[in-house]
């Protein structure tokens, strides 16, 4: 098994730093090792300090990405380390093309997104990937009645990778309380991914994630976001007192 990931304190919140997470989760996959993987955010993280739930269904999983750019100069700047952005919606792709490259197998389910999207997604990595086992799609909108379904879907053909779609943090929440259905199997919380992947939406460009900016075409593009972006300048004011008081390792 590869070296486990370090894991540092982000407003109290882990975050687990190494250099190849599709590598440890594939790893994990194949020894059929449960693993629920959170994408952290600033956003997110702002979210938990007032959301207890969340913050234990983020200390509960047992990987936490950095996936936004508050996060990656934090650790950056406050801990000195060599960390890079790792977004959540590459990192499902690198388990997808690798699944498909290995030939593993391994069943992949897609939970979230309104009616249609999560089965365009899939339909879009099939045209990728022919290899690609999906076990199933179903929207993120639905009736009392047909999440129980789900649930029981999901029990009886027990997908290896299941990617939920339902948005920070409606999809935390959900993966903490259902991953018993499916023991075995990598949860992903990939929030829009779905909308990108069905070409619903798009990503913005490279060269904004580059320099930490994706934040910005986000609110460009769903002006309606403003509110949540208030987040940022609080995670940052809270980070600088955070960063130089508290304990830099978890473990």
């Amino acid at each position: 098994m590869s070296k486990p990931p370090k894991v540092f304190s982000v407003l109290g919140l882990p975050v687990h730093v190494m250099t190849d997470y599709p590598g440890w989760l594939l790893e994990r996959l194949q020894k059929g090792m449960g693993t629920h993987v959170v994408t952290l955010n600033a956003e997110m993280t702002m979210q938990a300090e007032q959301n207890p739930s969340l913050a234990q269904a983020i200390k509960s999983a047992e990987l936490v990405i950095p996936d936004g750019a508050g996060v990656v100069l934090f650790l950056q700047w406050l801990r000195r380390q060599q960390v890079q952005r790792t977004p959540g919606i590459e990192l499902a792709e690198t388990l997808l093309r690798e699944i498909g490259k290995q030939r593993t197998d391994a069943k992949v389910f897609f939970y979230g997104g309104a009616p249609g999207v999560a089965a365009k997604a899939a339909e879009y990595w099939l045209a990728q990937i022919p290899s690609l086992v999906v076990a199933g799609t179903h929207s993120g909108f639905h009736s009392p009645a047909e999440v129980e379904q789900l649930r029981q879907t999901l029990a009886q053909i027990q997908p290896q990778v299941i990617f939920v779609g339902l948005g920070v943090p409606r999809q935390e929440l959900w993966i903490a309380q259902n991953r018993h259905l499916c023991p075995q199997a990598i949860w992903v919380g990939v929030g829009g991914s779905f909308d990108i992947w069905s070409g619903t939406k798009n990503r913005a460009p490279a060269w904004l994630g580059n320099n930490h900016l994706e934040w910005l075409y986000r609110l460009y593009k769903e002006p309606w976001r403003w509110r949540r972006m208030l987040a940022l300048p609080k995670f940052a004011l809270k980070s600088l007192v955070y960063g130089l008081t508290a304990k830099e390792v978890i473990s």
